[in-house]
This record gives C-alpha cells, sequence and structure tokens, in this order.
C-alpha cells in the first residue's frame, strides 16, 4: 500500500424517531454523524479537527421549488457551520449541489484528492430533517437552533442544472412521483406483460427490501411486507403516480444523517486506526444521462447506469459475479429494475439488492440515501474480509449515475480515477429525438402515468410522438373515465390527438 492510498475509516448513521419538539436540528445531525464516525475509527472527537477536506450533501430544503420557500432559518454554509462545531479549518470544503448521486460522488472526489496529495483527512456528510420540519411547521413549534451566524457562501460541488426544463416541469416532469412511473411503464411495454402481472413483480421486487430494512435498526420504516401488501390499494396504501401505490415509493419525510471518514494510509496509520477498521474505495464512476427527461433515448434504460458500472468495475479489476454485497439506489422500483438490468443481475439475485432496506422503507433522507448504504457496505465488508461490495447512487430522474466499489482488501499500486468526462463525452455523444413543445395532430403514447392526490384522481401525462415522430410532453383529459381506462388496460401505443391546452401553457393530448 502506498502512503498517500485513500481509504475509509469511519462510518456513522443516525435515525431520530422521536418528538418534533425535541428533534436534532440540521447541524446537530451532521454532528451526530461525525462523532458515531469518529467512534466508529476508534478516534476521538477532537481528532475531526484536523480535517483538511468537508463535503456535505446538499439539504432537499436548498434545492429550487417549494420546500426552499419553506419558512425557518437555514444555514446559509453547512460545510463552514459544521467545521467551525469540530474545531476544523478544512483548506477544501464544498456544499453539493442537488442530487442522490452526491453521497458516491463525494467519496470518489474525495480519494481523487487523497491520492493526487491535494488532501489528507476528509469527512463526507449529509443529513435530512424533513420528518420533523414538517411536523414543527404544522405545530407551530420554533427553531431557535437552527440558523446560524455564517453568511458567506459555500462553494458548490456537482452539476447545478435543474432537473428539467421549464416546459417539462408545466407538464409535472419536476416530481419524481410523477417522473418515475413513466419509466415503469415504459418497461412494462417494453417487455409485454400485462398491467395485473407487473404489479405483482412490482411487489414481489420490494418485499425483499422490507425484510431488510426490519433488520435494520437505522430503518425508518422497520417492518417486512408481503408482495401482496405493498401493491393492494386501501386507505393505507393509495395510488401516488400509476403504476405506484405510496408503499413503492421513497419517503423523504425522515430524520436521518450519515457520514464517512476517509483519509490516506499514512494518515490512518498516524492517528492509529486498525488496520482491520480499513475499507478501501477500489472502483469508482460518475456520469449522467442525456441531461433532461424528453431528451432520453428511451425510458427503460439507462447507458449511464451501464457505463459507470462497467468502469468501477474495470477499475476495481473485477466482474460483476465477483461482487459478494449489493446496495442498488432504490427511489422506485424502475430504478432497481433499470440498474440491475444495466449491471447484469437478476432482480431475485441470492445476493440481494439492498443492504439497508431501500428507499421506502430504510428512508429516503433527500441526497444523502447513499452514505447510508455506504456506511452500511463499511461494516459489511469489515465483517466478510476480502468480499467485494457495490453501490449505486442516482440523481434527479435516472439522471445524475454514481458507482463504488469497495472491499477491505488493499489496493495495490497507483490509485487512479478516470476523467468522468470521458464517459460523459460517450453519453452526450448518444442520438436522442427531436423535440416540440406545441405539437398539433395525430399522435401516439410512448409512455404515461395517471397522478393522484389523495382526493382521488388528480390527471393524467403523456410522453408522446407527434407524426413526424418529434416527442412532446402533454397532459390527458381530468375526467375520471379517461384515466380509469389508463389505467385499466396499457396505454403505451395507443393513439390520439394533441393539441394546445386551454390553459395556453401546456399541451393537451386526448386518447382516441
Amino acid at each position: 500500500m502506498r502512503d498517500e492510498t485513500p481509504v475509509l475509516i469511519g462510518a456513522g448513521q443516525f435515525t431520530y424517531r422521536g418528538k418534533p419538539a425535541d428533534a436534532p436540528s440540521p447541524l446537530d445531525l451532521l454532528k451526530i454523524a461525525a462523532d458515531r464516525a469518529a467512534a466508529d475509527a476508534g478516534l476521538a472527537v477532537s481528532d475531526l479537527a484536523a480535517l483538511d477536506a468537508l463535503a456535505v450533501v446538499g439539504f432537499t430544503v436548498d434545492a429550487p421549488g417549494a420546500l426552499s420557500g419553506l419558512p425557518f432559518p437555514r444555514l446559509k454554509n453547512p460545510p463552514a457551520s459544521l467545521a467551525r462545531l469540530l474545531g476544523a479549518d478544512p483548506a477544501w470544503a464544498v456544499y453539493t449541489h442537488m442530487g442522490g448521486n452526491s453521497p458516491q460522488q463525494s467519496i470518489n472526489v474525495l480519494c481523487e484528492r487523497i491520492a493526487a496529495g491535494e488532501s489528507d483527512f476528509g469527512f463526507a456528510v449529509g443529513a435530512e430533517f424533513l420528518g420533523s420540519l414538517m411536523k414543527r411547521l404544522k405545530l407551530g413549534l420554533g427553531f431557535e437552533r437552527y440558523g446560524d451566524d455564517i453568511e458567506v457562501e459555500p462553494v458548490r460541488m456537482g452539476d447545478p442544472r435543474p432537473g428539467v426544463t421549464p416546459y417539462e416541469a408545466a407538464h409535472g416532469l419536476g416530481m419524481p412521483i410523477n417522473t418515475y412511473p413513466l419509466f415503469e411503464n415504459a418497461l412494462r411495454a417494453r417487455d409485454g406483460r400485462s398491467i395485473e402481472d407487473h404489479q405483482k413483480r412490482l411487489g414481489e421486487l420490494f418485499a425483499p427490501f422490507t425484510k431488510v430494512a426490519a433488520a435494520n435498526p437505522e430503518a425508518w420504516f422497520p417492518v417486512e411486507r408481503s408482495a401482496e401488501e405493498l401493491i393492494t390499494v386501501n386507505d393505507r396504501n393509495r395510488m401516488i403516480g400509476f403504476p405506484y401505490p405510496k408503499n413503492l415509493n421513497a419517503i423523504m419525510q425522515v430524520d436521518q444523517s450519515a457520514g464517512v471518514l476517509v483519509c490516506s494510509v499514512k494518515k490512518a496509520r498516524e492517528l492509529g486506526v486498525p488496520q482491520d477498521k480499513w475499507v478501501f474505495l477500489h472502483g469508482c464512476a460518475d456520469a449522467s444521462d442525456l441531461w433532461y427527461p424528453l431528451e432520453r433515448q428511451n425510458y427503460h434504460s439507462s447507458p449511464a447506469m451501464r457505463l459507470t458500472g462497467k468502469r468501477a468495475l474495470e477499475m476495481a479489476g473485477v466482474g460483476i459475479d465477483d461482487i459478494d454485497v449489493i446496495d442498488l439506489y432504490s427511489c422506485f422500483p424502475v430504478a432497481v429494475e433499470v440498474g440491475a438490468e444495466e449491471l447484469g443481475l437478476a432482480l431475485d439475485d441470492p445476493r440481494g439488492l439492498t443492504i439497508t432496506g431501500g428507499l421506502p422503507y430504510f428512508g429516503g433522507p433527500g441526497n444523502n440515501y447513499a452514505m447510508h448504504s455506504i456506511a452500511e457496505m463499511t461494516g459489511r465488508l469489515r465483517a466478510r474480509p476480502g468480499a467485494w461490495g457495490l453501490c449505486t447512487a442516482n440523481g434527479w430522474f435516472m439522471t445524475k449515475q454514481s458507482t463504488g466499489v469497495y472491499s477491505t482488501r488493499p489496493v495495490e499500486g497507483d490509485w487512479t480515477r478516470q476523467d468522468p468526462a470521458i464517459i460523459q463525452n460517450q453519453v452526450d455523444a448518444l442520438p436522442h429525438p427531436e423535440i416540440i413543445e406545441a405539437p398539433q395532430g395525430p399522435a401516439t403514447v410512448e409512455t404515461y402515468t395517471v397522478t393522484h392526490s389523495r382526493e382521488g384522481y388528480r390527471g393524467g401525462i403523456v410522453i408522446g410522438r407527434d407524426a413526424q415522430g418529434r416527442r412532446f410532453v402533454a397532459v390527458t383529459p381530468d375526467d375520471e373515465a379517461t384515466l380509469r381506462d389508463l389505467e385499466s388496460r396499457e396505454g403505451v401505443g395507443r393513439t390520439g390527438v394533441v393539441a394546445r391546452h386551454p390553459d395556453g401553457k401546456r399541451n393537451l393530448f386526448t386518447p382516441d
């Protein structure tokens, strides 16, 4: 092992389930994860004052959109606030842009910096506090400990682009609960399954995830559920975005934090961290699919998942069959289905596809879920010296992808991260359909979903092609007969007419 080889030495997780009045603040959550990561490495909290690199995953409330307007005092610069609390003065401190890929990307970048001698001792951490925040707002509780006096803007890391265009947003594509079902329905149609058979498959896919969550003390919903329970629509499991009832959606209103300590081999030895705690990132890669949903080649694949997985395995010098422990990003079933297909995994792989329980059951803490899977992976691999682990992380709408391959086996030779631009250039060069924003005339459904509110049907969203093969997005008439019909029989491939909506802002697709 070379002195500058990066190594993970400690990981900490925390889940708060108490009263909202007593809930830890965002900064408290980050600090608890730091304390636990230090303890896991066998370090004193005071040792964290030596951190020279710090990456904090962006809070969901800082993303553009409705949550950004919630009335409570915010941390203007979370990395600076945490560094001050730890007594550290890192030369490199960043706050990530939005995306569930951020934890793995942060680890990848930290390891690159350490291998290059630019950093020596780093910490990647994130938290989510929407669970208690929304309750505190509803109860009219105060927020005395939520802000601080640091006003300097943070350095940001990652891609700052919004996940959708204004045209896409106007039709509802800016909400994951609307957009991921579009991928799911496209996948079902591609495979030629009936709606009933596909729903059964979704339950069978995620039932094992609930079993893992039930055994995980950090899980938000530690309850094992049957496949039938997950897909049966009732008062406790209402439909959200067809074909996903509530039990198949990531749960964002949680209070969870997790962080991972990364340093050089030389620093690990100086700190006295026993080698049986060391876990190495052997392979990694980052890339984004064609950025906006309407640009995608189709809605049942992810070239970025495939290429980042291939690169991470190649860098590690192993194949997918050599992997012993797997955690696929699991915000919705289709993310797992597509991820497994792109990596060459069966959905019933005996190794399992989650080690946490997945975002709908373990919890989907904003952008930070993958930090929990990496923390969990650290413990799993220590318990199985020499085993190989794979974590994937996904941001926006199956857009941003980051992959990591881990093992307690020491890295041999130089640790070198491939320039992400190499894969990105391959993805960006892929052909994709022409997009039309104001289509008129005959059209065909490429994929679709039906959205629901607590009161019942809300509306339909269609991605389709006009007579010239150009892609568009539209809403459907919101009468219940039309929406029920789209849920009762396959909508992909149906024909109809598209025109400007009477509101003048959207398109309207009326099925034949």
